[in-house]
C-alpha cells in the first residue's frame, strides 16, 4: 500500500476518540475517514474536526463504505460479533478492543469463520504486549535469562469504576489482561482459575466483591496469582513479577519516586532510630497515561502489518477466544467459590487458527 491506510473508528466514547487523536496527530501512514457511535451527533461532531472524514449512522455501512480499508472496533462487546463479521464477510482488517466477544461461544465462532478465510484479519487489542516493560520482561523470559519461568504474581489496581460495573465484571473487564498477560509470558493456556474473595472494600459500591484474588494454573503446572482491586480511590497501579529458576524480576515500578510513611511526623523507636510517617509518590491516575505510549505503538504496528499485507502484529482472535474462555471459567469460580477447570477446544483442531 503506498497511500495512507483509510481507517473507519467505530465508537467515540473515551477509547475511540483517543484512538481517533492517536491516529490523527501521530500515527503515520494512516488517515480517519469514517466515524460511526450509537448516538450518531457525536460522531458528526468528532467528524466534522478531521479533514475527509464522515459519520455514517450505520457501523454495518461504515465498515463497508469504500473509502474504509481497515476498522477499528471501539463499540460495546455485545455488539462486536456482528461488526465482526460484516469485518470478515468484507475482507477489511480490524482491530477490535477487547472482548473479543462477550461470550465463549461467539468467540469460538469467530475464529473459525476467520479461519474459513486462510487469512488473518482480527487483531485483538490487549495493549500491554506492546509496554516497553512487557515486551522487555518477555524477552528475558525467552532468551532463558531466568531459567525455567516458575510463576508470576500480578497487582492490578484502578481507583474506581463506573456505577454499572458489577462483581463478574471484575473478572471479564478487569482480570482478562493478567489472562492475556500470563498467556504472552509463558506461550501455554491457563488450565484452571480459582476465584477467592475477601471482604469487600467498604467504600465499593454495594454488592460488589472487590478485591478479588484469582489463581491460574497453566498447562505445565506454573502458578500465577492475581491481586485485583477495582476500587482503591487512590490510582491506578499495575505491577508485575515474575520468578524462574535463575532469578526473578519486577515490571511496573517506573512511576516516579514511591515514599512509604505511615504516620504524618516521626515516630522514634526508643533505640535512637527514626521511623518516617507519611506515604506519597507520583503514581498514574488511570490505564491512559500508564498505557498510552503502549496504544501508540500497538496502533502504529497494526497499521504497518496491514499496509505490507500482514493484517495483523499481535494478539488474533484466538488470543480473544481463550481469554474469553478463562474469564468464563473465572465468573463461574467467582459463583461457586470453587476452582474451575477452563473450558477449551484444541487449537490443533481448527486448522488455520
Amino acid at each position: 500500500m503506498t497511500t495512507d491506510l483509510r481507517i473507519a473508528v467505530l465508537g467515540v466514547g473515551m477509547m475511540g476518540a483517543d484512538h481517533v487523536a492517536r491516529i490523527t496527530e501521530r500515527t503515520k501512514g494512516a488517515t480517519v475517514t469514517v466515524l460511526n457511535d450509537y448516538l450518531p451527533e457525536k460522531a458528526e461532531e468528532l467528524a466534522a474536526t478531521i479533514p475527509g472524514c464522515r459519520a455514517i449512522n450505520d457501523p454495518l455501512d461504515a465498515i463497508a463504505d469504500p473509502d474504509v480499508d481497515a476498522v477499528i472496533l471501539a463499540t460495546p462487546g455485545p455488539t462486536h460479533e456482528k461488526q465482526l463479521l460484516a469485518c470478515l464477510e468484507a475482507g477489511k482488517p480490524v482491530m477490535c478492543e477487547k472482548p473479543l466477544t462477550t461470550d465463549v461461544a461467539t468467540s469460538l465462532e469467530i475464529v473459525k469463520r476467520e479461519a474459513e478465510l486462510g487469512r488473518k484479519l482480527i487483531q485483538v487489542g490487549f495493549m500491554r504486549r506492546f509496554d516497553h516493560e512487557y515486551e522487555q520482561l518477555k524477552g528475558l523470559i525467552d532468551d532463558g535469562t531466568f531459567g525455567q519461568p516458575l510463576l508470576a504474581h500480578f497487582v492490578h489496581r484502578n481507583p474506581a469504576v463506573p456505577p454499572n460495573f458489577d462483581s463478574a465484571m471484575i473478572v471479564k473487564d478487569s482480570l482478562v489482561h493478567e489472562v492475556d498477560a500470563t498467556r504472552f509470558f509463558f506461550d501455554e493456556e491457563i488450565t484452571s482459575v480459582q476465584i477467592i474473595a475477601p471482604g469487600s472494600n467498604p467504600n465499593a459500591p454495594e454488592g460488589l466483591k472487590d478485591p478479588q484474588i484469582a489463581i491460574f494454573t497453566t498447562e505445565s503446572g506454573r502458578h500465577v496469582d492475581v491481586e485485583c482491586f477495582v476500587t482503591t480511590g487512590v490510582a491506578y497501579e499495575v505491577r508485575t513479577e515474575l520468578v524462574g529458576e535463575l532469578g526473578s524480576a519486577f515490571i511496573g515500578l517506573d512511576q516516579g519516586l514511591i515514599r512509604k510513611q505511615r504516620n504524618p511526623v516521626q515516630s522514634d523507636t526508643g533505640d535512637g532510630r527514626k521511623i518516617a510517617g507519611i506515604s506519597t509518590g507520583d503514581i498514574t491516575p488511570s490505564f491512559v497515561e500508564r498505557f498510552g505510549v503502549a496504544y501508540d505503538v500497538e496502533i502504529q504496528r497494526w497499521v504497518n502489518a496491514v499496509r505490507r499485507g500482514d493484517n495483523v502484529d499481535g494478539p488474533g482472535a484466538w488470543d480473544g477466544y481463550a481469554a474469553a474462555a478463562v474469564c468464563a471459567a473465572g465468573v463461574k469460580a467467582l459463583e461457586t467459590g470453587q476452582p474451575q477447570t477452563v473450558e477449551m477446544v484444541s487449537r490443533a483442531s481448527i486448522p488455520g487458527a
